[in-house]
């Protein structure tokens, strides 16, 4: 029998963009969930993100934010400064149960024949950036999996490798083909930064193979009072209006 994947990712203590997209997949006829991480950091309900995101008892990967909020010890000299304070913020607002589980997330794993990274296979606790061919490419040569779902661009995307190379293809419904792999970028629940402001995620069919894209719009000015109630950065209030 056939599962319908939802597959989540970058939510950034987003309520208002999580709630919106878990009432899509309810719609969708969602079966099973998947997250590609970053369930924290940038917005203002770490807690609340955080607790739903454990309800679903889904397979979560390990983000880059989701690991520097859980080690209180890590450099944040290559954060930006709206980042790092952000990370220190979150710090404060989940208690050692919450920070213990975060800690806990694998880089990298495989569930049902799907593959899950939050950056790259290549080095998955590394947290590289995929933006281009060449660096799918590079993914590519460590993906043993022929399907694997990542985030952290912010930025839906598929990347497909065939006998014949390496494709970029910009994020459209498809019916994926046996034979070749696939890096899909599901974009980000919680802060989109591709020009769109809506919520991203995607929806995979394991009996159709078939992948959808879906865009929601949801409430951008509550979570922008959230941000600015809570005394963070107003760049990052402002980013939300123009998915950036």
């Amino acid at each position: 029998m056939g599962r319908r994947f939802a597959i989540l990712g970058d939510i950034h203590s987003n309520l208002e963009a999580l709630n919106v997209v878990l009432d899509d997949c309810r719609s969708q006829g969602v079966t099973d969930f998947l997250c590609t991480g970053d369930v924290v950091g940038y917005n203002a309900c770490p807690k609340e993100c955080l607790e739903i995101v454990r309800s679903l008892g889904c397979p979560v990967v390990k983000g880059n934010h989701d690991h520097y909020i859980s080690n209180a010890d890590q450099d944040l000299n290559d954060f930006h400064p709206h980042a790092a304070y952000v990370v220190e913020w979150t710090r404060r607002q989940l208690n050692d149960e919450q920070l213990a589980w975060l800690r806990a997330l694998p880089y990298d794993l495989v569930k049902m024949g799907i593959s899950l990274v939050h950056g790259t296979n290549d080095n998955p606790a590394g947290f590289g950036y995929v933006f281009d061919n060449l660096q799918a490419d590079a993914n590519f040569i460590k993906q043993k999996i022929p399907l694997c779902f990542h985030g952290h661009t912010h930025c839906p995307m598929i990347y497909e490798k065939s006998m014949n190379g390496v494709y970029r293809i910009d994020p459209q419904p498809m019916k994926l083909p046996v034979g070749r792999k696939y890096f899909i970028n599901v974009g980000s629940v919680g802060q989109p930064r591709d020009g769109d402001p809506r919520a991203t995620y995607v929806i995979y069919d394991t009996a159709t193979r078939e992948l959808s894209f879906r865009r929601l719009e949801y409430d951008i000015a509550t979570a922008q009072d959230r941000i600015r109630h809570a005394g963070l950065p107003e760049r990052l209030a402002e980013r939300l209006q123009y998915g950036q």
